[in-house]
């Protein structure tokens, strides 16, 4: 299977959000034509509306691929429409949180190759890192082809098996909001040591973004850059002393937040 054979054969988009939306956008820039996609989704935008692809219209038989990104709520009205494509040459890719790969099964039938993916909301800006592990019925071709679909809006890694698809969560599902967090006590920081709220908040969200650009870049680790710029008994040093303390300080701190995450992943999972 290669992108050529989703051109003909089609791709269905289910739900187009903001995750949905930047994918398709993702994809129309690519060079998927515009008259090979499909999208469901009770209420299309303008921008949707003017992309030229298939908008709320009688699907095809069995396309190359249904890509479901409906809320995990939605899922239980949304999947059984779908099941007709199920057992056959359909590969599904999931983008909904929380639901595994077997309530996709239940519903499509175990023969259906189905690729669960966990992307974060970076995606909105094509900076996102998205996870994904297949079934039994996923093949190589399956995988790479997801691979290639879903880094139109960022990295992708892939997984050995599917539970650790909750410390994925906890990391990188839920980490964008560890990082705005973290911008705001910069921010409030900087204010308590005398700066304007707007001048605070500008370098908190540069700074962050920045760093973490950076440390994409380079070449060195994060530790190795982190040395860089701390000279002995300087600024950087006196912070990091508070920052990095083994016992009051980030490290036992994102310890327990991700930990708390990957729990709550794998409670909502079982029910």
């Amino acid at each position: 299977m290669n992108m050529d054979n989703l051109a003909q054969k089609g791709l269905v988009l289910l739900g187009c959000g903001k995750m949905g939306s930047a994918m398709l956008q993702g994809w129309l820039a690519g060079g998927l034509p515009p008259a090979s996609v499909w999208v469901m989704d009770p209420n299309p935008s303008d921008w949707l509306r003017g992309t030229g692809v298939h908008v709320n219209t009688d699907l095809p038989a069995s396309p190359a691929i249904t890509l479901v990104a409906v809320k995990p709520q939605m899922m239980g009205a949304a999947l059984p429409s779908l099941a007709a494509m199920g057992n056959g040459t359909t590969l599904f890719i999931s983008v909904a949180a929380g639901t595994p790969i077997a309530a996709f099964e239940s519903v499509l039938g175990a023969q259906t190759p189905i690729i669960r993916a966990m992307p974060n909301t970076p995606a909105a800006v094509a900076r996102g890192i998205t996870a994904i592990i297949g079934n039994a019925n996923a093949n190589a071709a399956h995988l790479d082809l997801a691979e290639a679909l879903l880094r139109a809006v960022g990295q992708v890694v892939r997984l050995d098996h599917e539970d650790q698809m909750d410390a994925v969560t906890g990391l990188s599902g839920s980490g964008p909001a560890y990082v705005f967090h973290m911008i705001e006590c910069m921010a409030q920081a900087g204010e308590a040591q005398g700066l304007s709220p707007t001048l605070a908040m500008q370098l908190a969200q540069a700074t962050v973004a920045g760093a973490g650009a950076l440390a994409e870049a380079a070449d060195e680790t994060p530790a190795q850059l982190r040395q860089n710029v701390t000279s002995p008994n300087g600024t950087t040093q006196a912070g990091l002393e508070v920052l990095m303390h083994p016992e009051t300080g980030l490290p036992p701190l994102m310890l327990k937040t991700v930990a708390a995450a990957t729990d709550r992943s794998k409670v909502l999972r079982n029910g």
